[in-house]
């Protein structure tokens, strides 16, 4: 055989390759696509373990109306390998729930529901797990307790990334000495920093957005642990669930709506189906397509269900309720400023409820300026979504860009074009949606609907207009200073002259220089 020829090629037959496909599971999936769930880097990976647990615990303490207290704990096993430890004081977990929330992806109860909560997808704890199992081949240990009349039980598992299913290793009854929580511990190869995208950062900011919660955080190697307190004893507003608003459903979920409703009339189907449809907005939707208001869901065809579609756009429907959602609102977002950050002034900015393809959302703002931060610097820019900070991907963010497009130089600050303003000042903007648009499933980036940029603008607008006002006040009153202290330093040089005009006594002279000193006390208080 020359150089140049090629062995013969084996050739695949339609049989042969059919014998290789074979169902992937979602656990597989993620395990060699593990950076879309934020599992791209040591650094990233230990802080996206904390985040996890730590939204899990908030979202049951709040759940379960208890005021939450976490503790967070990392230790140092190697170089490269921490143990990462989230104990809570909520409601604790079922025994028989608990292998399948740790131990199996996709599996949870917040996807379908339409109200806002930090966990959607189900899959955040247990690619956690699934991680830490893939770098240290240890399995994620669960201590949960729900009341004084229980036991607690200890899980060690680990998932069967091909079933997709949890594989219990142990199974004990331990002492606890509380009443109920959970204690989750996950060991993992991963890298501990602190600056900005470090987990003492991530804590400070959830403590920022979640002003009910108690944190302590003992870091690696670290004696004391540092505590954020609490800047209230009320929870959150409770969000309720609603049911689906006609605008934001498709028509490849309508049909699956149709096929699982229990109403037996299409009337009744959109009546009891749907959020803000009554009576008229049902006919009108159903005649439109051409359809019977008798007619059965589950005989709807695919083209009428297109009409249907159609119908919906064009129809004038209410908004959806907005009990759904659970914003921090201005008094909150000050207290907890005032708590975390200390600065000369502060301000807070709620804008209505609005929505986007049928799903309620809500921005919120608060910035917190001057104090001790550096007047040349950039400011800092906090983002959340429902109460979570995002610590990655700024730039591809539509929180990002809404704050580079707003002129701040209007509102008193310096800013260079694209970029961030100047200023002592830190500003955290906030979306509470029941469905937040990430740009990804690792949930770092905000997408940017026209309704959301819209949002973002006149909320960044409005607190702009407040810090206006706070800058100008302050320069009238160091002007006003200025001034004061240029009359103040002459006023005994006018008693001197004033007593040689008048020739008067010591005694008079000292009387015109008090008068002269009260008056313009005075006129600083004014």
């Amino acid at each position: 055989m020359s150089p140049r020829q090629s062995p013969t090629r084996t050739r695949a037959t339609a049989k042969s390759m059919a014998a290789q496909q074979r169902e992937i599971s979602v656990s597989e999936f993620f395990t060699k696509n593990r950076h879309l769930l934020g599992f791209d880097s040591p650094t990233k990976a230990l802080l996206t373990t904390i985040k996890e647990a730590v939204d899990n615990s908030l979202d049951a303490c709040e759940e379960a109306g208890i005021l939450p207290t976490l503790e967070v704990e990392i230790q140092a096993v190697s170089d490269q390998r921490y143990r990462v430890i989230v104990t809570d004081n909520g409601p604790g977990i079922v025994k028989k729930q608990v292998p399948r929330i740790f131990g199996k992806l996709l599996y949870g109860s917040k996807f379908h529901r339409l109200r806002q909560s930090r966990g959607q997808q189900g899959i955040g704890i247990s690619a956690a797990g699934m991680y830490g199992q893939l770098t240290t081949a240890k399995p994620i240990v669960i201590e949960s307790r729900i009341s004084r009349r229980k036991p607690a039980h200890r899980y060690e598992l680990v998932i069967d990334t091909l079933k997709n299913e949890p594989v219990i290793k142990k199974d004990l009854e331990v002492e606890w000495e509380a009443a109920h929580g959970t204690r989750v511990e996950i060991e993992l190869e991963g890298s501990y920093k602190r600056g900005r995208h470090g987990v003492g950062t991530y804590l400070r900011q959830t403590a920022l957005a979640n002003p009910h919660v108690e944190i302590r955080f003992l870091g690696p190697n670290e004696e004391e642990p540092v505590v954020h307190k609490r800047a209230t004893q009320e929870l959150p507003i409770e969000a309720l669930e609603i049911k689906p608003h006609p605008y934001g459903v498709e028509v490849g979920l309508l049909m699956r709506m149709l096929k699982h409703t229990r109403a037996r009339r299409l009337s009744s189907f959109f009546r009891t189906e749907f959020s803000r449809v009554g009576p008229t907005v049902a006919k009108r939707l159903i005649e439109g397509a051409g359809l019977p208001l008798t007619a059965s869901p589950r005989r709807v065809s695919a083209e009428r269900a297109e009409q249907l579609i159609e119908q919906i756009k064009e129809a004038r429907i209410p908004a959806p309720p907005t009990n759904c959602l659970s914003p921090i609102g201005e008094e909150r977002i000050l207290a907890s400023l005032g708590e975390q950050i200390d600065a000369d002034f502060y301000a807070a900015l709620s804008r209505p409820p609005s929505v986007y393809r049928g799903n309620p959302f809500q921005v919120e703002v608060g910035l917190a300026f001057g104090g001790e931060m550096a007047a040349d610097d950039l400011i800092a820019l906090y983002r959340f979504a429902n109460r979570v900070p995002l610590l990655y991907q700024q730039g591809a963010c539509a929180l990002t860009r809404s704050v580079l497009g707003t002129n701040w130089k209007a509102y008193g600050l310096q800013q260079g074009r694209g970029a961030l303003p100047a200023g002592p000042m830190i500003l955290m903007v906030h979306i509470a949606s029941v469905w937040v648009p990430f740009t990804s499933e690792s949930k770092e980036a905000v997408a940017g609907y026209d309704e959301i940029l819209r949002e973002l603008r006149l909320a960044f607008q409005g607190i702009g207009r407040k810090l206006s006002t706070h800058i100008r006040h302050e320069r009238k009153r160091r002007d006003a200073d200025r001034k004061h202290a240029y009359i103040e330093k002459y006023i005994p040089h006018i008693g001197i002259a004033l007593k040689e005009i008048l020739e008067l006594s010591d005694r008079q002279e000292k009387q015109v220089v008090d008068t002269l000193s009260g008056t313009l006390a005075r006129s600083r208080k004014m």
